[in-house]
């Protein structure tokens, strides 16, 4: 198990890194980060490097043999790979651990992701996470076109018929596409949405020192997110951490200032006040 410097070093790491506006992150990098964070071993990252640079160098090479296309993204992660979305034990935490994806070839949608971008985006190719209801997805520009890529399911390209019914899975069958499930999401969010994943499973579990841990991660991502901040201050509390609560609903309400819910604002104010009573 790290020590608390050791642990410290890693969050600093995963900071570092998401440093800036957030639209646009070394992804790849991020998420070995993430997976460093978690672990209580220590992770050489030497051949996960190289894995990710080797699908990047044979998608360069299908592109000069055969052209640029989205489809040269399936054929090289999922088929000469071999990368899939875990159907079998999706709720698995490994699957939200780009590390432990890579070790077993399958995982999450916006884990899987994480490899698309980063092997697109290498190519040259503008590829951005989507916001679309219930299912994680990218965007890659080839040329001038857009294309929709379903990293869950082999790559798969999507076209408008194969969105709507995804959507209807998920919002029953009088659902229909709407612009905003194509708004890009930054890549600050795709990483947030990652670790939430590892988040809310341990919360269902009532591991509730992981879950406070999984938020730490969180807040490295995003250190000004008001409403990961109120979150770690009650997590924080019921593990009876009172300074590191008192810290985080300190730092919530000097951010929303006079802004946000005011009944959040007032819990959290009535939160602090009996922690600070507490210390005495």
């Amino acid at each position: 198990m790290p020590d608390d410097r050791a642990l410290q070093a890693r969050l600093d790491r995963l900071r570092d890194l998401c440093a800036g506006g957030g639209q646009r992150l070394d992804v790849l990098e991020a998420g070995f980060a993430l997976s460093v964070a978690r672990s209580e071993e220590a992770i050489d990252l030497v051949p996960f490097r190289q894995h990710a640079a080797a699908m990047v160098s044979d998608l360069a090479d299908l592109v000069r043999r055969r052209g640029a296309t989205s489809e040269g993204l399936a054929e090289i992660i999922a088929r000469s790979y071999a990368y899939r979305g875990d159907t079998e034990s999706y709720d698995d935490l490994q699957n939200a651990d780009l590390v432990r994806v890579m070790e077993r070839r399958k995982g999450l949608p916006v884990a899987l992701s994480l490899l698309y971008l980063h092997v697109a985006r290498a190519q040259g190719w503008p590829a951005v996470g989507l916001g679309f209801p219930g299912h994680f997805l990218i965007r890659v520009a080839i040329d001038g076109a857009r294309h929709v890529v379903d990293p869950f399911h082999d790559g798969a390209v999507r076209d408008a018929a194969d969105l709507r019914g995804l959507l209807r899975k998920v919002q029953g069958q009088e659902a229909d596409l709407q612009p905003q499930y194509f708004h890009p999401v930054d890549d600050r969010d795709v990483l947030l949405r990652l670790e939430n994943n590892i988040r809310l499973r341990l919360a269902k579990k009532a591991d509730w020192p992981g879950a406070a841990q999984s938020l730490e991660r969180m807040l490295a991502i995003a250190p000004d997110r008001p409403e990961l901040l109120f979150e770690a201050g009650q997590l924080h509390a019921r593990l009876d951490k009172r300074r590191a609560a008192i810290a985080a609903f300190q730092r919530f309400l000097d951010l929303e200032g006079g802004g946000g819910d005011p009944a959040v604002r007032q819990h959290a104010t009535a939160l602090l006040q009996e922690l600070r009573r507490g210390l005495n």
